[in-house]
């Protein structure tokens, strides 16, 4: 089949992180420091990935300000053509080394938080991090760069959604994502606890709906649905292998953020293999790219060419084959294993807390 380039490339550039998020999507077993790619080697994956077709780089991690090398990656990246973002906690981040950053290229700052009041926010991240997530959004605000909110939403902090929405208005955040939980890593740990209830999605569709039609033209809200509860799966990234690549922090290349759940995909690194020659060779790129395949169920389907059967790291996940139809499908033979999980009580469980790395 014809694969085209990619157009954006999300550069894990370490797993070290202050905070102890319980819904982080990273590998349980994070990347340690001493694993993960040099200065030299990440400036060759940048260049790469810009003669590859690459116009979008997101700097993330992890958080990315623990590298010290941030600025001179971000320079190189801006050099090359490239858009720069960076997925940031936004700890860490004082004002020198933000103007440092926009007088090297960085076009965009994505900053998360995890509720709407410093009480909550700070118990879900296992750190007092909201008054200095608050103060990081100032910043990035006066230094003029574009602001993206992300929230990930689950039953957690589903109460607050109106709160984040205004919270979000009072930081005058330009494009707000609020995303259910996807459940893999330590939200797949901590499933039972972040689940939401109907009750809780219903009572947000409303709410998010309203605050669309009155902030459009000012804030930008994208609402990711929370898809066990829905009859079909969400696209898996315009389809598996077709417009983005994400590489690790050591250096290994994958088709999706969490394609190492897929415990029988064959990875490659890209300090063995040429950046190219994985795009478009890849065993684990064309595992899944295009339709040969899909079950029956997906390529006889109406909307193959719309989900493209789904995810394929939540059907081995859930089914331990990464070909299955996405069982949160309705038309999946497999649906009731997430039927399962789903009519199972929504007991108070205790979250288990993901232990942060911060040495630089």
């Amino acid at each position: 089949m014809d694969v085209n380039p990619p157009l954006g490339m999300l550069a894990e550039l370490t797993h070290r992180c202050p905070l102890h998020c319980p819904y982080c999507s990273n590998p349980i077993e994070l990347i340690t420091r001493d694993a993960e790619l040099s200065t030299e080697d990440w400036l060759s994956v940048l260049s790469q990935a810009r003669e590859l077709g690459v116009l979008q780089v997101h700097m993330s991690g992890g958080e990315p300000l623990a590298r010290p090398d941030l600025p001179e990656l971000v320079a190189h990246a801006s050099d090359l053509g490239c858009y720069v973002n960076l997925v940031t906690s936004g700890l860490g981040l004082t004002e020198a080394r933000l103007d440092d950053l926009v007088a090297r290229g960085l076009a965009h700052v994505q900053l998360s938080t995890q509720a709407a009041t410093a009480e909550r926010a700070n118990l879900l991240a296992g750190a007092n991090a909201h008054s200095r997530k608050l103060a990081a959004g100032a910043l990035i605000k006066k230094s003029g760069l574009p602001l993206s909110l992300n929230v990930v939403l689950h039953r957690k902090n589903h109460d607050q959604l109106a709160g984040i929405i205004e919270l979000a208005e009072e930081m005058g955040v330009d494009r707000l994502e609020l995303a259910n939980t996807q459940y893999y890593g330590w939200a797949l740990r901590n499933r039972d606890a972040l689940m939401p209830t109907r009750e809780q999605l219903a009572e947000a569709e409303p709410i998010v709906r309203a605050a669309t039609a009155r902030l459009r033209g000012r804030m930008e809200i994208i609402y990711v649905v929370a898809d066990y509860y829905e009859p079909y799966p969400k696209p898996c990234m315009y389809g598996w292998g077709a417009r983005q690549l994400t590489v690790a922090p050591d250096g290994t290349v994958l088709p999706c953020p969490a394609a190492t759940a897929i415990e029988t995909l064959k990875l490659d690194n890209v300090k063995d293999t040429p950046l190219a020659e994985i795009w478009y060779r890849g065993e684990s790129f064309n595992a899944y790219r295009g339709e040969d395949w899909m079950s029956d169920t997906c390529r006889t389907c109406d909307r193959r060419s719309i989900d493209f059967g789904g995810c394929r790291c939540q059907a081995f996940l859930l089914t331990g084959d990464a070909a299955a139809t996405d069982p949160v499908c309705s038309r999946s033979p497999q649906r009731d294993v997430v039927d399962v999980i789903l009519a199972a009580p929504k007991a108070q469980v205790d979250l288990v807390m993901r232990k942060p790395t911060v040495t630089r």
